[in-house]
């Protein structure tokens, strides 16, 4: 329940107060850190409600793109194609930090979609792949954004059915910080 109170809920209660200040300026963008929708139901199995709680962060993103389209107002959900360097992925552990990016890209994705035109909207994007296909970036490009500079880190939590690509299919446990070690067991990390 409180992973879905700070995700959906969240999101959903920054947003509706934003939208009105946004639409009164003529300008907003809406980005949610969140996973594009899957539609395979087996994706779901044993990440429910972490799933409702992020899929609702993009269904927020998106359904600001719908309403306040034409208004300059956009919408995204963004999602990071690997573990991100951050105080969380520290305190999971989630893995190894070689099999990390820097933060620097998920930066780097923001600034690009709040300088993109009004027309690019309701989008559902992949961290690398917007990046790719929305700024020509090749994947010795991305290279900078490794944690690791001599290790290209597994594309764990891409999706499989990404809208602009194919994504590595591996898959990342996510868990409870205090059962940890019990967690790492069962994941075998």
């Amino acid at each position: 329940d409180l992973i879905t109170q700070i995700n959906a809920r969240g999101s959903f209660a920054l947003t509706s107060l934003s939208l009105p200040i946004m639409a009164k300026g003529g300008f907003g963008r809406v980005i949610c850190m969140s996973p594009p929708i899957r539609t395979d139901y087996k994706a779901f199995r044993g990440f429910t409600a972490y799933n409702i709680s992020k899929f609702g962060m993009t269904m927020v993103a998106m359904g600001a793109a719908s309403e306040y389209e034409g208004k300059g107002i956009t919408g995204h959900s963004l999602w990071p194609a690997t573990v991100i360097e951050s105080q969380a992925s520290k305190n999971f552990e989630l893995g190894d930090r070689s099999m990390w990016r820097k933060a620097d890209i998920l930066a780097d994705a923001v600034l690009g979609l709040v300088s993109a035109p009004d027309s690019y909207t309701g989008k559902q994007l992949i961290d690398d792949e917007y990046l790719q296909a929305e700024h020509g970036l090749t994947a010795e490009d991305l290279a900078i954004y490794r944690y690791d500079p001599n290790v290209e880190p597994p594309r764990a939590l891409a999706m499989e059915a990404s809208h602009m690509g194919t994504a590595d299919s591996t898959t990342f446990a996510r868990g409870d910080v205090r059962r940890l070690e019990e967690d790492k067991q069962k994941s075998k990390l």
